[in-house]
């Protein structure tokens, strides 16, 4: 697993002014919350986050902070981006200690599907139903990813969310209090993840069976101007 740590500063100014100015100077606002310690104003150097984030294991790893002297354990709970560009607005961390569970949304890595009989021999199409999970653990517990296999599937097999095989500690919120649910409530949580469907049917126009294109019939001989046809 990469490690990924991040530089920010303190900041005294709030608002959406305050913010306006930080965002000129390449900076970006934020905010530390969580644990025993009351929310703290940070801003973080916007280039430098975005090459962050450009590793998909930014959003669910447990990020070393450094805030002048201090380090902080955190993670990433949540990012607000510009609804046009490329450009964050604001971020919020989270600080997590050893002893507490986490509620993070973790990525799903889909492997095997070129394999798949569904997709190899009978050209079926993978479905992502889900591209993320939010799993509760933890924070030594917490995955990079969750790997589904769907090398074995055929058309219309599917994987459900009781048939992942999650790491150790990892649980799905979605699933828990399973055990006080009836059987209706089971079937609605277990959604499906992912699923081979049959191949799409292209509309093929069919001619009818001995259809011909009638020919125009043969003119019969049309009788000269002031002249009468003769009579049998």
């Amino acid at each position: 697993m990469n490690e990924f740590e991040l530089a920010a500063e303190a900041r005294a100014d709030v608002g959406k002014g305050a913010s306006r100015r930080l965002r000129r100077t390449g900076r970006v606002p934020g905010i530390v919350f969580g644990g025993d310690e009351t929310p703290t104003p940070i801003t973080l150097d916007h280039n430098e986050l975005i090459r962050q984030l450009a590793h998909e294991g930014f959003y669910s790893h447990v990020l070393e902070l450094k805030l002048g002297k201090k380090k902080e354990k955190v993670v990433l709970k949540d990012i607000q981006w510009h609804p046009a560009k490329p450009k964050v607005l604001h971020t919020d961390f989270q600080r997590i200690t050893a002893t507490e569970a986490l509620h993070m949304r973790i990525p799903i890595h889909f492997i095997g599907e070129e394999q798949a009989p569904g997709v190899r021999l009978q050209r079926g199409i993978v479905t992502h139903h889900a591209t993320d999970l939010e799993v509760e653990c933890l924070p030594a517990d917490l995955p990079e990813y969750i790997e589904v296999d769907v090398s074995q599937l055929e058309i219309g097999d599917s994987i459900r969310l009781m048939e992942l095989k999650l790491p150790p500690g990892v649980a799905l919120l979605d699933l828990l209090g399973l055990q006080t649910m009836d059987e209706d409530e089971r079937e609605a949580a277990n959604q499906p993840v992912v699923s081979v469907q049959p191949p799409a049917v292209e509309e093929v126009e069919e001619v009818e069976e001995g259809a011909e294109e009638a020919a125009p019939e043969a003119p019969g001989e049309v009788p000269t101007v002031g002249e009468t046809p003769e009579e049998d």
